[in-house]
This record gives C-alpha cells, structure tokens and sequence, in this order.
C-alpha cells in the first residue's frame, strides 16, 4: 500500500518538472551540431579542392593549346608547379600531357607524344588507341591535346571520408598552330634562340 503511493507521488512529480530538460539537450545537440559542421566543413573543402583542379586542367590545356613553339622538360616542370600553385596542393600530385590524332582510316586514335611528371606513366598507341569514345568527333589527322592531373585529397578532419583520389581529364585543339611539338632539349638551350 506505501509503495503504489509513492509511485504516483514521483511519478506526477516527474512528469511536471521540466528544469533539466534544456541541459540534457544541450549535451546531446552540442556534439551532433559539432559533429554536423566538422562534416560540413570537410565536404566543402573536398568539393572547392575538385573544382580547384579542374579549372586548373582547363587552365592548362589552354594554355598548351596556345604554344606554337615547341614544348620541353623544362616547360612541363614549370607547368607541374603552375598546377601545385593553382590548386595548393600540399599533397603529391602528377601532370601527364598527350598529343593524340585521328586516324580516319582506321578509325583510332594515334599518339603523337606523350609526357609527364610526379606518378603517372606516359602513354602508348595502344592506350589510346580507342579513344575515340572519349574525345569529340575529330577529322583525319586532326590532333587533340589531353591533359590529365592526379592528386590525392587528405581530408582536414576525419569523418570516414579517407585519402580521396582527383582525376582530370581534359582535352582542348590546338589554337594558333596545327599540331604542339615536343623536343628533348639539352639543358640551357631553347628553340629559336
């Protein structure tokens, strides 16, 4: 009989009294919030740095694109720091540059040159061979300047995201001269001086 009683004592007691209410709130909506901007922060840092390294393979595709002289070891180091300094990479990153042409006759794509620096592998015949897909429509002997960066993305916080990988590929005609040579330099000379 006492205890039915104290029951109903605590329980319209618990159930009028609100004045812990706000703090046990706050100590669970404090870390969710945090938690929430940390992931917030880290996804947009993850978005700029992508569109950071594409507009910088566009940046640099045209900027070949440009060139009526011909292009040597010296050009694309110079050009692998303008991709570190456009995007302010921290991490390692890798340039590889291709001059590609359509072969209408057999309908494939044949590789003129190809370069690079930081990880990547030059190209071959046989890696662009079917690279008809992933170009636009080209006439017979027309060239097409490929450039591809890689870089990887260290999230600032750890959210589960891990180490992201940054592909660009991009591709761009060549501007004021049919095709964009590459010549194997010796140190301190350059062509037309």
């Amino acid at each position: 009989m006492f205890m039915p009683k104290i029951k109903s004592l605590l329980k319209a007691r618990f159930t009028r009294e609100e004045a812990g209410a706000a703090h046990i709130e706050a100590m669970v909506m404090i870390p969710l919030m945090f938690l929430v901007m940390i992931s917030s922060i880290t996804m947009l840092d993850l978005v700029r740095q992508h569109g950071a390294h594409q507009k910088a393979a566009f940046t640099i595709g045209d900027m070949i694109s440009r060139e009526t002289l011909p292009l040597d070891g010296d050009y694309l180091t110079g050009t692998h720091h303008l991709l570190n300094s456009l995007t302010r990479t921290p991490q390692d990153s890798s340039l590889r540059v291709s001059v590609v042409r359509y072969d209408a006759t057999n309908k494939i794509m044949k590789l003129d040159w190809s370069k690079v620096t930081g990880g990547y592998t030059a190209l071959s015949n046989q890696n662009v061979r079917n690279w008809t897909e992933k170009l636009p429509h080209m006439v017979h002997n027309e060239r097409m300047i490929v450039v591809e960066t890689f870089a990887r993305y260290e999230p600032p916080f750890n959210i589960g995201l891990g180490t992201q990988e940054i592909d660009n590929f991009v591709f761009t005609r060549p501007r004021y001269a049919p095709q964009v040579l590459w010549v194997d330099l010796p140190d301190n000379q350059y062509p037309g001086t």
